[in-house]
């Protein structure tokens, strides 16, 4: 009896943190960081209501499935006993996440919170993404299999697909497009923005009778999963569209570019249609045009069975990319990169696969050369060409005169990351790993040094977390030589094969030979994103505060993700997450924290005087003895790397 009150108890404080704490803490949030997020407010009763209650229902409605076809409520400490395909899930895969979603938005616009819409949401809407991948598909693959992963998508085959099929891309594809598309639309021109016309195109006339073409675009995507013929061409066109976006989205955030409409005299209605369709936000959100990417995702789709079918829809998707520049809606460089994206889709298991081959050549490539008792290792390049990077990005942050910040800096960052593997990894077998969550809290010590010069610390920690992506995604190289952070075997997802008796994959783990999950690959990657990101927000003279934040809730949610694939036998577990996703969970929250303090604006990047050159190559000198230098002979705890 007693068991069953503290299950019962447990199942009650876990359904209150969701449903009551953590909402409390979204509003406070973005009431705290209120005057943080220098963007738009959208406000509007009407639709804030109307977005609020549609994902009430949308996740009300998901509940209400798993408890009766599943059996259970979502609580994931306490998971339904039977894998749910029914009900809405039949639609679409997450509608509780979703709905919160859209909620979360709904509430943003409704009370015209910037912050809301901006940040709060954004992290809601990732953080649901990375537990869903970071927990819930390992767990339901583990308890039900891989048929888990794939119930939303439209089957694969040549039957005709069904109604419910071609619903769940509207809503699984297009819906959420155009939700993410106006949003971003709606963030308007950022500051220092660049118009991506060529001089001439700015003389070039406005033909507005190619509307018609132009305008032909939304009809054809919006009817195109009732159009398409087979479960083949239909799941192409959505796995297109949602790859197209993960593409394609990141980069009208990161990028400064727009494209604003030449201007005409309408002398036709279809010159009419073509000043509505232009609105305040045309020309934003622009590069590169995804018209153009929809044209030809749509006709790769609708072209299928028989060639003159083929060339009739290939034909219509030229003459799509030809009215975006006679309409004066985009740029040819908009719809040259539009291209440019839809080749790299529609390639890119292809790019992806010889991504894992040239990650699978490194990791093999281990190289080492003995001089007396010192042994040299190759992969202490990658090192120190991450600290080469990384500390000349500090150097530029904080300014000349400040060499020795730097130095500071560097040298506890590294006796930081040491220890720090010393006392969560370290044995016999481990003599000197090294551990970034241990190197950014010894970066945080010796940039505090900065006290003793009155310079503002968040300044410090900003241009620490600027430059944290760039060394630890250079980095992720040394870790696929030697081993370390490596994925666990894989059976249904591409891998790559560990061969080198050196390295800690086949050493330890006992996996040589075996695919396993690309990990560095996958934070390489993600580095990349959250990298791009924070120069941008640089770039837009965010404050220090933000900065910090914004890596903090990033970097986290990533290594959440990153942590449920990896396959190192020596990480703790403590209730069904390893150690580092409890981790990854804490500096999510700490990155909201952070960006409810007020700091100050970050500066203009400094140039780099002979000094500054000097302490950059003597830090990377450094960084290669310490990860790439030792003595193989010696039984010193810290002697050896292997």
């Amino acid at each position: 009896m007693g068991t069953v009150s503290r299950s019962q108890l447990f199942k009650v404080l876990y359904g209150t943190l969701f449903v009551a704490v953590l909402p409390l803490a979204l509003v406070l949030w973005a009431h705290a960081t209120r005057d943080a997020v220098h963007l738009a407010a959208q406000r509007s009763v009407l639709w804030g209501s109307a977005l609020a209650a549609f994902g009430l229902a949308i996740a009300l409605t998901g509940m209400m499935s798993l408890w009766r076809y599943g059996g259970g409520l979502p609580m994931n400490a306490f998971p339904p006993v039977r894998l749910v395909a029914n009900g809405i899930y039949s639609l679409v895969p997450h509608p509780i996440y979703g709905g919160s979603v859209i909620a979360c938005a709904g509430v943003a616009i409704l009370s015209g919170s910037a912050s809301g819409l901006w940040l709060v949401t954004p992290t809601v809407a990732l953080g649901c993404a990375a537990l869903v991948l970071g927990y819930e598909l390992p767990d339901l693959r583990s308890r039900f299999g891989a048929p888990a992963f794939s119930v939303w998508l439209p089957r694969d085959g040549p039957a005709a697909p069904s109604l419910p099929e071609r619903l769940r891309v509207y809503l699984v594809v297009l819906l959420p497009w155009l939700a993410v598309f106006e949003l971003l639309w709606r963030l308007g021109t950022s500051v220092g923005a660049i118009a991506t016309y060529l001089p001439f195109e700015r003389r070039l006339p406005v033909i507005e009778q190619t509307e018609a073409v132009y305008a032909s675009t939304y009809l054809v995507v919006l009817l195109a999963p009732l159009l398409i013929g087979t479960g083949h061409a239909l799941r192409r066109f959505a796995l297109r569209g949602l790859v197209a976006m993960a593409l394609i989205f990141p980069l009208y955030l990161l990028l400064p570019f727009f494209v604003p409409p030449r201007p005409f005299h309408s002398a036709t209605p279809i010159g009419q249609l073509l000043l509505w369709e232009r609105t305040p936000y045309s020309g934003i959100a622009a590069f590169p045009s995804f018209h153009i990417v929809w044209a030809l995702i749509a006709a790769s789709a609708l072209g299928e069975g028989g060639r003159a079918k083929m060339n009739a829809w290939w034909t219509w998707a030229a003459l799509v990319g030809v009215s975006c520049v006679t309409t004066g809606m985009h740029s040819i460089a908009d719809v040259l990169a539009g291209v440019v994206a839809f080749a790299i889709v529609v390639r890119m298991h292809a790019i992806w696969m010889a991504i894992l081959r040239v990650a699978e050549w490194i990791a093999n490539s281990w190289r080492e050369w003995r001089i007396g008792p010192i042994r040299i290792i190759n992969h202490g390049g990658f090192a120190a060409a991450a600290i080469l990077l990384g500390v000349w990005l500090i150097g530029a942050l904080l300014g000349p005169g400040r060499e020795w910040l730097v130095v500071s800096i560097f040298v506890c960052s590294t006796v930081g990351a040491a220890f720090w593997a010393q006392w969560v990894e370290g044995s016999p077998a481990l003599l000197r790993p090294m551990g970034f969550y241990g190197g950014m809290i010894g970066a945080a010590i010796g940039g505090a040094s900065a006290l003793l010069i009155h310079l503002d610390l968040w300044m410090v920690f900003a241009a620490i977390c600027i430059a944290a992506p760039w060394i630890q995604g250079i980095g992720r190289l040394r870790c696929l030589v030697q081993g370390c952070c490596h994925g666990r075997a894989t059976e249904t997802a591409d891998g790559i094969r560990y061969t080198h008796p050196r390295s800690r994959v086949c050493r330890l783990a006992q996996l040589s030979g075996v695919p396993v999950h690309a990990t560095p690959v996958y934070s390489i990657l993600w580095n990349l994103v959250v990298g791009a990101a924070l120069l941008r927000l640089l770039q837009l003279h965010s404050s220090a505060t933000l900065i910090c934040g914004v890596y903090l809730l990033l970097s986290g949610a990533g290594r959440f993700v990153e942590e449920a694939y990896r396959g190192e036998p020596q990480t703790l577990v403590f209730y069904g997450l390893r150690l580092y996703q409890w981790i990854a969970t804490l500096a999510v929250v700490a990155g909201a924290v952070v960006t409810c303090v007020h700091g100050p604006a970050m500066p203009r990047v400094f140039p780099l005087r002979i000094s500054s050159i000097l302490v950059t190559i003597g830090c990377s000198a450094v960084a290669w003895f310490v990860t790439g230098v030792d003595f193989p002979e010696s039984s010193r705890r810290l002697a050896r790397l292997t």
